[in-house]
């Protein structure tokens, strides 16, 4: 029955136990202390043909059972047994239509069973007790799922659940009197899920509480509503109204949980976290941010770049959409102290929305953190990422060397990975094996081989980037180089025939390259292995609908190194709140890289070698044409991409 699940869909296994070979056993309702028994799908599939079986030769049996008896013969002689064959091998002849064989049990043509007092089963009292099965075979199902998502004694409820239902069915088996054996699967079944219910009840919010008036108030809305009638009155019904948005459940592994996506239908904030998720989207942001406050709960979008709020939740509701989350993300909804992390999907308008859940507890609740992973919105080339053309040029000429290190810089937020992203599109994928070691995976790349760290389990960039060199990689990216020894097997990688591409922290190019020193990485090492170092912002582009052009001073062009007499008019985002539908009134739509490029020359791998200052460095970087990341910026100025505001934000 098991061999046929696949090995990703195991939970767990029964490998420890002597003599046996691992088994899957996903559909074992509660693999966590080994209990079989309790699995919700075996109950469903074996216990009721056997209770039926087993009760419907003696559940509420009544002697003649309510069928009425024949008449007895009108001539005695007519039910004497006919006469015996003649010979002992000649077989008896048939009896007539209505006579008894002399064996009722060999049937014969024309031979019936006599009708006699015995049990037989009533229908009118056996449907009820089917009935009350079937109820008690859902209701341990509902109570194995809940109590595994909640961490409530899963084991313990599940095997009450169990062994009272089993005991209550088998005192209705014996019992005589049919009330009895009713009353007795109603207590021994409704006894342990009520006190199920109580104990749960006291670890939820009050919006996730099951069986109070309310509750049952809100099923019987919601089974109305789905039949057409509408109660006066009478909320609506958050899983068929809203936007057109589907959640995806994810386990803890990342795979698909619909049982979790269905369990948050029914959830009171259902609404309205579905259109919190669906008005981000629209408005392109990046990062969806849950503070609680004394009495309600503030939320606030990261958009470009740049926080702005919006509608807050009351504290009721607040505490719904939180818990929604945490349930479609695996995640405990009763702990609200400690942090937590996790992941789940969602299908909007027909495109799959990937997203990433942080949580942390805080002196007024729990905060949450949300950052939306839509493949719509990444950048798959490098044209896409706004650079000018010879600085374009240079780095796909970097890019595609055999070996090399070639670094991205700068802080959180600044882009480092997409360019990256960009950069291996733009490698020939089918000629080449690509290798990526990222922390977490946030794209999803094609012919490419994505591998996410796993910290939790001890396992970490260095130790992942050994074993990737051990499958011949032709090009490596490391999400970031955060440590020495990260930094040391990297340098070694590209000297010996990989192309390495990799992020760290650092606020520009030189100040990168002296970070890799400070990680203790030998200069010699560094300096023959080193290709590029590129340091970069994201600055806002200007809304081109809503922008409003001025005139700028003379005296700050010459000081930027702006001709006065090419440069009449600059940009600026307007200063009145429009209400530009372009941009949504915000002034700036979308954001456009602000570069600094370092290609090391022979002459600074010397410098390198005699670790020279970072002064040296620096000056012979700018006699061989580096410019700086403001240079780069003012020339996006100068074509009204962005304004001076935004670039003097950005690069400090």
């Amino acid at each position: 029955m098991f061999d046929s699940l696949s090995e990703s869909d195991s939970v767990t296994s029964n490998a420890n136990l002597p003599g046996r070979s691992p088994v899957p056993l996903r559909d074992f309702a509660l693999p966590y202390e080994g209990n079989p028994l309790m699995c919700s799908r075996v109950s469903t599939l074996i216990i009721p043909p056997l209770a039926v079986l087993l009760m419907s030769g003696v559940l509420l049996a009544q002697p003649g059972g309510g069928i009425p008896q024949p008449p007895p013969p009108a001539d005695p002689q007519a039910a004497a047994p006919a006469a015996a064959p003649a010979s002992p091998g000649a077989a008896a002849p048939a009896s007539s239509a209505g006579k008894w064989a002399p064996d009722p049990m060999g049937f014969v043509r024309g031979n019936r069973v006599p009708p006699q007092m015995g049990y037989y089963i009533s229908l009118v009292k056996l449907i009820p007790i089917i009935a009350l099965f079937l109820l008690w075979v859902q209701t341990s199902k509902w109570m194995d799922e809940d109590s595994r998502g909640l961490k409530v004694r899963p084991s313990f409820w599940s095997t009450l659940m169990l062994v009272c239902g089993v005991a209550g069915f088998l005192l209705a088996l014996i019992s005589p009197v049919y009330i009895v054996g009713f009353l007795a699967v109603l207590g021994f079944c409704g006894t342990p899920f009520g006190l199920y219910v109580s104990e749960r009840n006291q670890r939820v919010p009050e919006s996730s509480k099951v069986m109070t008036p309310k509750h049952i108030k809100s099923v019987i809305t919601r089974q109305l509503s789905r039949l057409g009638i509408n109660l006066g009155g009478a909320e609506t019904v958050d899983s068929v109204a809203g936007p057109n948005i589907q959640f995806i459940g994810k386990t803890r592994t990342g795979g698909k949980d619909d049982r979790s996506s269905r369990q948050v239908e029914r959830s009171r904030g259902y609404l309205a976290a579905r259109e919190l998720v669906y008005d981000s989207i629209l408005r392109r942001a990046t990062d969806i941010h849950l503070e609680p406050k004394d009495e309600e709960l503030a939320a606030r979008l990261r958009i470009d770049g740049v926080m702005y709020p919006t509608e807050p939740f009351d504290k009721v509701v607040g505490d719904a959409v939180v818990n929604i989350f945490k349930v479609l993300s695996a995640m405990d909804i009763t702990e609200r102290r400690r942090s937590q992390d996790g992941g789940f999907g969602a299908i909007v308008e027909g495109r799959e929305v990937d997203f990433r859940v942080a949580s942390q507890g805080t002196r007024h609740g729990e905060k949450m953190v949300i950052r939306i992973l839509d493949q719509a919105n990444s950048v798959s080339t490098l044209t896409q990422l706004g650079m000018r053309k010879q600085l374009q040029e240079k780095i796909e000429g970097v890019i595609h060397e055999p070996h090399g290190l070639f670094l991205c810089c700068g802080p959180t937020g600044a882009g480092k990975s997409t360019t990256l992203y960009a950069c291996l599109n733009d490698i020939d994928s089918m000629q080449n094996n690509i290798i990526t070691i990222e922390d977490p995976v946030e794209y999803k790349m094609s012919n490419v081989t994505q591998i996410e760290i796993n910290t939790k389990a001890d396992q970490t960039f260095a130790g992942s980037l050994r074993s990737v060199l051990r499958q011949d990689p032709d090009v490596v990216m490391v999400g970031e180089i955060r440590d020495g020894e990260t930094a040391r097997i990297a340098c070694q990688a590209a000297n010996t025939g990989h192309m390495v591409f990799s992020t760290v922290h650092a606020n520009d190019t030189v100040t990168a390259l002296y970070r890799l020193i400070d990680l203790e990485v030998d200069p010699s090492m560094l300096a023959s292995s080193l290709t590029a170092i590129l340091g970069q912002r994201l600055a806002r582009r200007l809304c081109p609908q809503c922008r409003e052009a001025y005139k700028p001073n003379p005296d700050f062009l010459k000081k930027a190194g702006l001709p006065p007499d090419r440069v009449e008019k600059l940009f600026r985002a307007p200063k009145q709140k429009t209400g530009c539908t372009n941009c949504g009134g915000l002034g700036y739509k979308g954001r456009i890289g602000v570069y600094e490029l370092l290609v090391i020359s022979e002459r600074m791998r010397d410098m390198v070698r005699d670790k020279a200052a970072m002064s040296v460095i620096r000056s012979e970087a700018r006699k061989e044409g580096m410019l700086y990341m403001k240079e780069e910026g003012l020339r996006l100025v100068a074509r009204g991409v962005t304004s001076v505001d935004e670039l003097l934000r950005v690069v400090k």
